[in-house]
């Protein structure tokens, strides 16, 4: 049985579009483009043929992969929490050695520290989830332990 996996409303209606885009348009336009490279002529020698195929097998393996990710998905509503405590879907501004920085919490698979958004089982996630705006939390890291002091929560 697969994991359970959680997602902030936004991240699962992501996850919805992608299975409809692969689903219906991606697969229809790989579906040209193998009948087109088809009529090349023969197959053994076709690249344009086997880059079709292949690009399908990466597409189907990629819808039933979002199939099993939407399936054994949980939505936590962010309504749910109140707007001063850190959870799922919480944008939190917090102060970091003297600046300003601010992390959107999302599940695991949503998690892209590029753009400020982690993960709520994070080392920084797990320490800012339960935490209201004032508080300061600390967390272990390779170089030592961090500290955070929570200067805003919101919901976005």
């Amino acid at each position: 049985m697969a994991e359970i996996m959680k997602y902030t409303q936004e991240g699962f209606a992501k996850l919805k579009e992608e299975y409809e885009f692969r689903s219906k348009v991606e697969r229809e336009r790989i579906k040209v483009a193998i009948a087109e490279a088809r009529s090349f002529g023969d197959l053994s020698e076709n690249a344009e043929y086997d880059e079709a195929r292949n690009e399908q097998a990466k597409n189907e393996a990629r819808i039933k992969e979002l199939e099993e990710l939407i399936q054994h998905a949980e939505v936590v509503d962010d309504s749910m929490h109140d707007s001063e405590t850190v959870g799922l879907g919480s944008t939190v501004k917090v102060e970091r050695n003297g600046n300003e920085v601010e992390y959107k919490i999302v599940g695991s698979n949503e998690a892209d520290p590029f753009s400020n958004m982690i993960s709520d089982l994070s080392p920084v996630g797990k320490a800012l989830v339960g935490s209201k705006k004032g508080e300061t939390v600390t967390f272990d890291t390779p170089a030592g332990v961090a500290t955070l002091k929570i200067l805003d929560v919101y919901k976005v």
